[in-house]
């Protein structure tokens, strides 16, 4: 797929349908007990909230006229236990709710995690990791009202509507028929509304999702926005994102806040059409006082319980645009996965074979033509050639990020696809160009890959990199907090983590990809002796641009345009004087120059 940007809407691959709903019912349902006695408990908090005005129409018609106090006074200690039982209902109901709710989030964000450490570099590759961020964190967070309130309103509100309709056909039947006039009306509003209103948060949610992706890439990138005075063009984006989300919001406010004036004035409307029959019928003998004040209290709560229902509707309309976004992410098949029969991966020994091997990315555009090598155990390869041949592509394949056109990449003799992801990649050793430290210790940060590992064992594979020496002048050694993607350290200290890391992890394949570029030539000189440690006894695969790092290395293997142009040591290769050759010379000629 192309990559997405900042300033590309995302589209849905798929319509909207009821299976979503059914989908997020299956996390309410570990719940369904504590959520049937809060169910329970809100309908006795409606019956008893509906009694008041029944209670109310027996005082004018009966209790006054005929100045019964005892009658008065008891009919208003039920009216106040009814206060308190509804009272406390709604107290038991929102506590209850609310960590219903937040048990349902808390699950939902822990499978939509879980998947995305599932799927694989390309779906990353495609698109801006602030829109992948805001599906996990605002997304998630949207569905919490709806979880904690919507649900249990939607039951309660409905069986309080039912009860509420009883109450008016026992008082009077011709003024209910009044009261449900307008009820047909509003239902083919809300349906009309429906479909507005799910695209215009659809259209929101892209916007919001744009905001996000640009102010992830922009924080990610602060060092070169200031470094080259872009800040003025970078705000001006901003706004123009941020305009677009505001412009989005409103369209989806306004026609959000079509259903609740709607529902009022066909209230309003019903309300004053009681009024005008009902003092008719009372100047008529053919209903009381008392039977028209317990009927408006009833009309009012009959509108009540529609109000609710009416946004608890716009809710979920409203939500279904963010669950769609949900549940598309989750949805996302991972194209490089176990396969059904997969088994776990035995231990390692170290011999790598490429049969045949062509690759290429979703733009159809072949990387690797035919690649044929074979890795024995504990020899090193070094892998060298312009930008672009596809060297990194070999490596990754090794650990199967990605998988195949065609051929085949065999770890002692095993095919990769055929095994366990996990079981492959816990016996390998990665380390990148851009050396990932995570925010903590740096003890913690060399243990990452070997959890179980005593401090002593880190501090031992930190003396073996040399990276012993610059820890214990930092201010508290090894327990040293450093920040996200460790900013307090230099790169080339960065990079001594990481190769700590790797040799605690003890893997039985290491990959460096341009591992070395950030240290300085004399740390490389330093650690050149613990290199050959951590490659000892490992099959290793080199990518460097610095020959002098390589130039050890059991074979060099030159690649251009996805293909093995040179194979040899390092002196056969310069007595071929071809491609390698030149290369070399290159950059002796440049360090005379310097």
């Amino acid at each position: 797929m192309a990559r997405n940007k900042y300033d590309v809407d995302e589209k849905l691959e798929s319509e909207f349908n009821m299976g979503h709903v059914k989908r997020l019912m299956r996390y309410v349902i570990p719940y369904k007990k504590k959520m049937v006695i809060t169910i329970v408990i809100m309908l006795i908090a409606s019956v008893a909230n509906l009694i008041g005005p029944y209670l109310i129409k027996v005082a004018l018609d009966s209790k006054i006229p005929s100045k019964d106090v005892t009658g008065l006074i008891i009919l208003s200690l039920i009216y106040l236990v009814t206060v308190i039982i509804n009272g406390v209902c709604l107290n038991i109901k929102i506590k209850s709710m609310t960590d219903i709710g937040q048990s349902v989030i808390l699950n939902i964000r822990k499978d939509l995690f879980e998947h995305l450490q599932k799927l694989p570099f390309s779906y990353y590759d495609s698109r801006p990791h602030g829109k992948i961020l805001v599906r996990v964190v605002n997304y998630v967070n949207s569905l919490s009202d709806l979880l904690s309130n919507g649900i249990i309103n939607l039951i309660t509100d409905s069986f309080s509507l039912i009860v509420i309709i009883v109450f008016m056909f026992l008082i009077d039947v011709r003024l209910t028929l009044i009261g449900l006039v307008g009820l047909p009306i509003l239902v083919g509003a809300a349906f009309t509304i429906k479909s507005l209103q799910r695209k215009a948060f659809q259209i929101l949610s892209s916007k919001s999702s744009n905001v996000n992706a640009y102010i992830h890439e922009s924080i990610c990138g602060m060092k070169v926005t200031q470094s080259f005075s872009r800040e003025k063009e970078n705000l001006k984006i901003f706004n123009e994102l941020s305009d677009n989300y505001r412009k989005a919001w409103m369209h989806a406010i306004k026609i959000q806040f079509l259903m609740g004036p709607f529902v009022d004035n066909i209230g309003n409307l019903v309300v004053v059409a009681v009024y005008i029959m009902g003092v008719a019928w009372i100047a008529n003998g053919s209903i009381t006082i008392g039977v028209l004040i317990a009927f408006i209290a009833y009309i009012g709560r009959f509108w009540g319980p529609i109000n609710n229902i009416a946004n608890t509707y716009n809710a979920i309309i409203n939500n279904m645009a963010y669950l769609e976004r949900i549940f598309e992410t989750m949805d996302e098949e991972p194209n490089v996965k176990d396969l059904q029969d997969a088994y776990e991966m035995p231990e390692i020994k170290g011999l790598v074979e490429f049969k045949n091997v062509n690759f290429c990315y979703e733009d159809g555009q072949r990387i690797l033509n035919d690649v044929n090598f074979k890795a024995n155990k504990g020899e090193s390869i070094a892998l060298v050639g312009p930008t672009g041949a596809g060297k990194t592509t070999i490596i990754n394949l090794i650990s199967r990020f990605y998988d195949l056109e065609s051929g085949e990449v065999l770890i002692d003799g095993v095919n990769v696809r055929d095994v366990l992801l996990n079981s492959l990649r816990k016996q390998m050793g990665i380390m990148l160009q851009d050396s990932f430290i995570f925010a903590g210790t740096i003890m913690d940060n060399i243990r990452y890959g070997k959890l179980d590992a005593t401090d002593k064992e880190v501090v031992a594979a930190a003396k073996v990199v040399r990276a012993h020496e610059f820890i214990t002048t930092l201010s508290e050694g090894y327990n040293t907090q450093v920040n996200e993607r460790g900013s307090r350290l230099s790169a080339g200290q960065r990079q001594l983590i990481s190769f700590a890391r790797a040799l605690l992890a003890d893997p039985r394949i290491l990959i460096l990809d341009e591992a070395t570029s950030s240290i300085d030539t004399e740390t490389e000189m330093l650690l050149q002796k613990g290199l050959e440690e951590l490659l000892k006894g490992r099959t290793s695969f080199i990518i460097a641009h610095r020959l002098s790092t390589i130039k050890n290395s059991d074979r060099i293997m030159y690649i251009d345009h996805g293909s093995i142009v040179e194979s040899g040591s390092h002196d056969e290769l310069m007595k071929y004087k071809g491609e390698y050759y030149d290369l070399y010379m290159s950059q002796y000629r440049m360090l005379e120059a310097i």
